[in-house]
């Protein structure tokens, strides 16, 4: 995920002259404005720089009228866009001999039990497009780590990295994240900050989520996953929220089996989906994704949550992918067998979720669509963002979801079979 914009101004155009004083028979230099580039008159028509589109649009004109392009000139082309986005696809998202995406793994990984020896000093970096980032403020939030750990947002330039400034995004609505500068280093870009990493430098990708060790200067960790279960349990000693577990003991071996479900198919599917290089690989990828959706949503009509009654970090990796689907993935990824809002039950799910205290400020959509829709070129080269679906709206995602009611029949029947 993840050029600057070019902009022209006309300023009033100055030269420098030579002009004879009869009276002293002396040279002075006056300078003197250009009438034709007056601030308050337009340059006429016929002097004005001609506009490349209508250049071409009358090129084509004089060659084939009205017609379209000739054969020979739209498999040139073909060919050669063809060519060119293989190439950038390859970079973007890297896939093996079958056009299949494989995700890159990541370089900086927390071992259990997941502690750092300096906690206290700690800063989180992240992506508001990213749902790997997305877990990670999801869980400091319910956690009640923020001010424990505090965060940098970056946002995707337009050469697809991560860019610290200040964000023309608006949050008048609610008290959402945007954009913004890099609060503990004062770098222009995240690689300006893997690039402060003291042990050898650092030339990979520079991804989102990571957490920076501000006493080191060091990269601490750019697994989402090992993040997220660090926060879950261990900065109790500085969380406004200890008593969440997120991940209780009993639960554990329940995690992992809807991790290992969610993930290749869900999380990581919807990106085999949308970055896929050949026919085969979608088609594989679409039909695991819609496959596992119908597992799931078939599980959640007894089950307020993944593991039950509980909120766990499986439903938070779960809920980030599903927030994103309907704006992004079912139309940019391809994903477009069904919509999320066609599940009943994954969407009253996702309602349930986002009306917790402090993860709908955690969703930033208008981020979410422009860090996709304006930065992948090689999936959508128009750059052309389109509306966003009326069931991500705010007031559609805060309708009453009654899930709460599955765990009182759960409960009920827990006692009558006791």
């Amino acid at each position: 995920m993840s050029s600057a914009f070019l902009s022209s101004s006309q300023f009033p155009i100055f030269c420098t002259t030579t002009t004879a004083v009869s009276a002293t028979k002396t040279n002075r230099f006056a300078c003197q404005a250009s009438p034709r580039m007056s601030m308050n008159q337009a340059t006429p028509p016929d002097q004005q720089s001609p506009n490349p589109k209508t250049i071409l649009s009358t090129v084509t004109n004089l060659l084939w009228g009205q017609s379209l392009p000739p054969g020979l000139l739209i498999s040139t082309v073909r060919t050669t866009w063809n060519s060119t986005w293989q190439l950038m696809m390859s970079q973007l998202a890297p896939s093996d001999s079958s056009g299949r995406y494989t995700r890159p793994a990541s370089k900086f990984r927390l071992n259990p039990p997941f502690t750092l020896q300096n906690s206290a000093a700690l800063h989180l970096y992240v992506g508001l497009p990213c749902p790997w980032a997305h877990r990670t403020l999801i869980v400091r939030a319910l956690k009640g780590l923020e001010d424990a750990v505090p965060i940098s947002i970056a946002g995707p330039g337009q050469d697809g990295s991560w860019e610290f400034k200040d964000s023309p995004i608006s949050n008048e609505d609610r008290n959402i994240l945007v954009p913004g500068k890099d609060n503990a280093n004062g770098c222009r870009n995240l690689k300006g900050v893997y690039g402060l990493k003291r042990s050898g430098g650092y030339s990979g990708r520079a991804t989102v989520p990571m957490l920076w060790d501000v006493a080191k200067k060091e990269v601490g960790c750019n697994e989402s996953y090992d993040i997220i279960e660090f926060f879950n349990s261990g900065l109790n000693g500085l969380a406004r929220n200890p008593g969440l577990d997120l991940s209780p003991k009993e639960l554990k071996g329940k995690i992992g089996e809807w991790n290992g479900v969610i993930y290749p198919n869900i999380n990581n599917g919807v990106y085999r989906c949308g970055f896929a290089q050949s026919q085969d690989a979608y088609d594989s990828a679409v039909n695991g994704l819609f496959t596992t959706l119908e597992v799931v949503e078939d599980h959640l009509t007894t089950s307020r949550y993944l593991c039950g009654d509980t909120l766990t970090l499986a439903d938070v990796c779960l809920f980030t992918t599903l927030i994103r689907f309907d704006a992004v993935y079912n139309v940019l990824f391809k994903c477009t067998k069904k919509k999320l809002i066609e599940y009943p039950n994954l969407h009253g799910y996702l309602r349930d979720i986002y009306q917790m205290p402090k993860v709908a400020e955690t969703c930033n959509f208008s981020a979410i669509m422009d860090g996709y829709y304006k930065v992948l070129f090689p999936l959508n080269p128009g750059s052309i963002c389109p509306v966003m679906p009326s069931g991500c709206e705010h007031e559609v995602l805060n309708t009453p979801h009654n899930r709460e009611s599955l765990s009182l029949v759960n409960k009920t029947m827990h006692v009558s079979v006791a």
